[in-house]
């Protein structure tokens, strides 16, 4: 049972490390690199908790472990990094990832750039914004759904992960999708 864990383990890493490629910024620019830099530390951390909670329990135990881990990592992360660092969705589990305005509009974009055939590993988006507290640099990139995501976000979930959604997320919305659909997107704020 490990093997087919690693493995896919191995396949989210590579869906999720993707080419973040930004072509209104310079790829140069160091907030492009601290943003990647962040993002992969979180995907890279909560998928190796999630990989040992699947190894101890299966997917159930998972499911409690991300809903425990997923914001405390955001949150030490944007502690020690000073952006503000989450996941959104159009399709929440957790209503907390519900995206704002900036990030609706730039979901909707991502959709619409992946339907005109853009793949979706280069689906990111960077631009300074005004926002009330002052000029903030923002960034998303899309999260893509992979074979290892359908297992609690897929149209064919398990009775017993079923139970485990429902009885931790009443409200989840984050089922049905398919491989290569966008699942969400990481979003990271920094103030300038």
């Amino acid at each position: 049972m490990n093997t087919p864990v690693i493995r896919t383990t191995t396949a989210l890493s590579a869906l999720l490390f993707g080419s973040l490629a930004l072509a209104a910024e310079a790829p140069q620019d160091p907030r492009l690199a601290e943003a990647q830099a962040l993002i992969k530390e979180f995907a890279i951390t909560l998928q190796g908790e999630l990989k040992g909670a699947i190894e101890q329990g299966g997917p159930t135990q998972a499911i409690g472990m991300c809903q425990e881990r997923a914001p405390a990592i955001a949150e030490e992360l944007s502690a020690r990094s000073g952006w503000e660092i989450g996941r959104v969705s159009f399709k929440t589990r957790n209503s907390d990832n519900r995206p704002d305005d900036w990030e609706q509009k730039v979901l909707g974009a991502f959709e619409a750039r992946l339907a005109a055939g853009e793949d979706v590993m280069t689906l990111a988006f960077a631009e300074e914004v005004e926002t009330p507290e002052g000029k903030a640099f923002r960034l998303m990139k899309a999260i893509p759904t992979g074979e290892v995501c359908l297992t609690c976000h897929g149209s064919n979930i398990a009775p017993e992960v079923v139970s485990a959604l429902d009885e931790r997320y009443p409200e989840d919305q984050a089922r049905g999708y398919s491989v290569g659909e966008i699942r969400g997107a990481f979003s990271l704020l920094k103030p300038l």
